[in-house]
């Protein structure tokens, strides 16, 4: 009987078409063929273990049984706050140190591990810095060289502001440069000051004034 050149023509086509464009299709086609050489290579009596899944996490059963339990509330570190308000000594014009008058007015910082405290004083013709700690003529040269940054004005030639005297507009300037806040770290129920550093108060008016400054400590508890 002659070979229909055509069909065979046809159905080669038909193939190719198929396992290029629809491979999985092809597969499905030739599972038949190469399903007997599946069982004589798979070995016998073969388990599958199938755990079971969800959309949001891994199920229990993918950790092993000795898996550390994440620590519960009442075991993890909290943070805690603390916030008070200190009144400063009062002073008149120059730098001085306030360590001790901070630290004695704050006896919950021994009971923090590590933290930071956060100082602000509520003027705007005063400062706080961190400087040496030692030597007072540190101190005196810090308010000397602050008072040839804003000189008071006594021609009337620099500033417009002058309610409070002489010494209010240079008061103003020098807070702003120097700034309103320091932070310092707290590490095992103490600041973490170095050596030779101090808490500055900046006082830039002639006249004493008393200052308020307000204390926050964030940090975990021992």
């Amino acid at each position: 009987m002659p070979v229909d050149h055509s069909l065979r023509n046809t159905v080669i086509f038909l193939a190719i078409f198929i396992l290029a464009f629809f491979p999985s299709a092809f597969h499905l086609l030739i599972k038949p063929l190469t399903l007997p050489f599946e069982y004589l290579i798979r070995p016998p009596y073969e388990t599958r273990q199938l755990l079971p899944t969800c959309a949001c996490c891994p199920p229990a059963a993918c950790y092993p049984t000795t898996t550390t339990a994440p620590p519960t509330t009442a075991t993890a570190p909290t943070m805690s706050w603390t916030q008070k308000h200190i009144t400063l000594p009062s002073h008149s014009r120059g730098t001085h140190l306030i360590t001790d008058t901070v630290t004695s007015s704050l006896p919950e910082i021994a009971s923090y591990r590590v933290g930071l405290l956060h100082l602000f004083i509520q003027h705007t013709s005063c400062a706080l810095s961190l400087n040496e700690n030692w030597d007072e003529d540190v101190r005196a040269d810090m308010s000397d060289a602050l008072d040839r940054l804003a000189p008071e004005d006594r021609k009337g030639d620099l500033y417009r502001h002058s309610a409070e005297g002489l010494d209010d507009m240079p008061a103003h300037i020098k807070s702003v440069l120097v700034g309103a806040t320091v932070s310092i770290p707290v590490s095992e129920g103490r600041l973490a000051l170095g050596t030779w550093q101090g808490i500055y108060l900046l006082e830039f008016r002639a006249a004493k004034h008393s200052r308020k400054v307000v204390a926050t400590i964030q940090g975990e508890k021992k």
